[in-house]
C-alpha cells in the first residue's frame, strides 16, 4: 500500500515538474518572459533552438503522460537522460537548482525501481 502511495506521488510529481518546465521552455523559444526563472548554464547549452524545442516537447508529452498514467515504462526510459543532465548540470554547474534536481532524481528512481520487471529483459545478456 505505501508502495503504491509513493509510485503514484512520484509519479504525479514528476508529471507536474515536466509539464510545467516543458510549457515555461516554451515561453522562451517563443521570447515570451518565462514564468519560472530559466538557469542561464542551462539556455548557454542551447545554442539553437531545435534542441530545445526537442527536449521541452518531449518533457511536455512526458508529463502529461505521468499525469494521466499512460505509458509509464516507456516515459520512465525517456526521462532517464533527460533527468541525468539535469542533475549533471546543476550538480556541477549550476548549484542553484540542486534540490530540485536531487528530488527529479529520487522520484525517478523509485519508479525505475517500481517499474523493475518493464525493464528486467533489457538486461538479458543473451536473449533469446
Amino acid at each position: 500500500m505505501l508502495s503504491k502511495a509513493m509510485m503514484q506521488t512520484s509519479r504525479l510529481l514528476l508529471g507536474v515538474i515536466f509539464l510545467v518546465a516543458g510549457i515555461n521552455g516554451y515561453f522562451v523559444i517563443f521570447g515570451l518572459e518565462p514564468f519560472i526563472e530559466t538557469s542561464p548554464e542551462a539556455m548557454a547549452l542551447f545554442e539553437s533552438n531545435y534542441l530545445l524545442i526537442v527536449e521541452k516537447t518531449l518533457e511536455v508529452f512526458c508529463g502529461i503522460s505521468l499525469l494521466i498514467n499512460q505509458y509509464i515504462p516507456l516515459v520512465i526510459a525517456v526521462l532517464s537522460p533527460i533527468v541525468a543532465n539535469i542533475f549533471l548540470l546543476h550538480l556541477f554547474q549550476d548549484h542553484s537548482l540542486l534540490l530540485l534536481a536531487t528530488i527529479l532524481v529520487l522520484a525517478h528512481s523509485y519508479l525505475l525501481f517500481y517499474y523493475r520487471k518493464n525493464f528486467i529483459s533489457v538486461l538479458e545478456r543473451k536473449p533469446s
